[in-house]
């Protein structure tokens, strides 16, 4: 368990040695990180961890008694506890290991969804990533659902009273994101999960984007279900957290078939295990699981409210900065945001700033970020976003502002 006594006090140059990443070069240039938003970077720690289960761990879990096996099965278990802990959740087993963010949702849309009944209403938001609109219009085209969508003004905030209007006794579920991977905007998700309580709806956060910045508690926030992916909280790819109410979890079917989700098979009939395995079938990502759990100990060993306070100050400076370039055009000025930074020069096409940026030894993202329809929203074909981490330091954000107009220069 970390204790107030074992958070360290932030120091962002100590923080840059611990991610081997960061201290390589592109095209002769010092690499500048500024894409964390689709994928962070990982810290030794989590990469030794990978390392040291193929090494001297690897082994299946849960089914074996040798040595190997219950070693590799305590350390995977006991990432599950770390992360319970992380969130706050009440007991370990409601924390289910996925793929991912998107292995999550589509989870939830699967296996809750095949409880819903024609005629019930989804809710989601305008400014939702592709993987929290796909499986609920596939899940509504299946069961003959309602797929509503709260709109977003101009700032790229959500028109909550336009939410507050579409709440009925048919609302089953609201999916919405904690904060947007595009805008940065941070949602009102707490007074969204009440509001929606008082009909009787469930509600899914995404956090694919929040629980690397923000301390998250999920029993404070009282949502029924949230996930979030590894691979954007400085842990491996291809392993992510669904969390959920256990009594809600337990009266969900079964996702896939297979090993250990079971308790008895034979061909006339299948008992199924308890939670989290019943949702677990097969052999799992051994070493991703493993290596998450390292990297939310790490992040836990942190001050999450003076990171969050630092990232604030970074987005905030780079606003300031860029604010100046002649022709910027912000794309989410919401009031409440966090350190993403998405914009458009003049009629300079995103792709080749990004180019430009990238032989500049900068990785930014541009494109349309799977959030299509807030592009056809602001009528753009995609935008550059800039997304900082709390390694990221204003040095670099003045590299950054330079490369930049340099970069506009060539192009104009």
């Amino acid at each position: 368990m970390i204790t107030q006594e074992d958070i360290r006090t932030f120091d962002v140059d100590q923080i840059r040695k611990e991610f081997p990443t960061l201290a390589r070069e592109v095209y002769g240039k010092p690499l500048i990180y500024f894409d964390n938003g689709a994928t962070s970077q990982k810290p030794q720690v989590v990469i030794n961890a990978i390392e040291h289960y193929y090494t001297f761990d690897n082994s299946n879990i849960h089914r074996g008694v040798h040595h190997l096996s219950q070693e590799a099965t305590a350390q995977y278990e006991n990432a599950r506890e770390t992360i319970q802990r992380y969130l706050n959740a009440p007991l370990s087993e409601q924390v289910l290991f996925t793929t991912g963010t998107t292995g999550g949702i589509n989870l939830v849309a699967s296996s809750f969804g095949e409880m819903l009944t024609e005629g019930d209403e989804i809710i989601i938001s305008a400014m939702e990533h592709h993987s929290n609109i796909v499986p609920w219009q596939m899940l509504c085209e299946r069961k003959k659902c309602k797929l509503n969508i709260i709109p977003i003004n101009e700032a790229g905030e959500l028109i909550i009273s336009e939410f507050d209007k579409m709440l009925n006794e048919r609302t089953r579920l609201i999916s919405v994101t904690h904060i947007s991977n595009t805008l940065g905007t941070i949602n009102p998700i707490k007074y969204m999960i009440d509001e929606g309580h008082k009909v009787g709806a469930k509600i899914l956060i995404d956090g694919a984007q929040s629980v690397q910045h923000m301390p998250v508690d999920v029993q404070d926030l009282d949502c029924d279900f949230y996930v979030f992916s590894g691979h954007k909280v400085f842990g491996p790819t291809g392993v992510g957290v669904l969390y959920g109410k256990k009594d809600i979890l337990d009266s969900m079917p079964p996702y896939q078939g297979g090993g250990d989700m079971i308790d008895k098979v034979t061909f006339e009939k299948t008992t199924y295990n308890v939670l989290p395995h019943k949702f677990e079938a097969g052999t799992p990502n051994i070493s991703g699981g493993i290596a998450l759990g390292t990297a939310i100990k790490y992040l836990a060993e942190q001050d999450l409210v003076a990171i969050q306070k630092y990232e604030h100050e970074l987005v905030v400076y780079a606003t300031e900065e860029l604010s100046k370039i002649e022709g910027m055009r912000f794309i989410g000025t919401a009031k409440e945001k966090t350190s993403v930074i998405s914009f458009m020069v003049s009629d300079l096409h995103p792709f080749d700033i990004g180019t430009l940026l990238d032989k500049q030894g900068i990785a930014v993202r541009t494109g349309h970020h799977c959030t299509q329809p807030l592009m056809d929203f602001f009528n753009i074909p995609g935008t550059v976003r800039a997304s900082f981490a709390f390694y990221n330091t204003k040095e670099e954000i003045d590299f950054f502002i330079k490369a930049l107009n340099r970069s506009i220069n060539m192009l104009r």
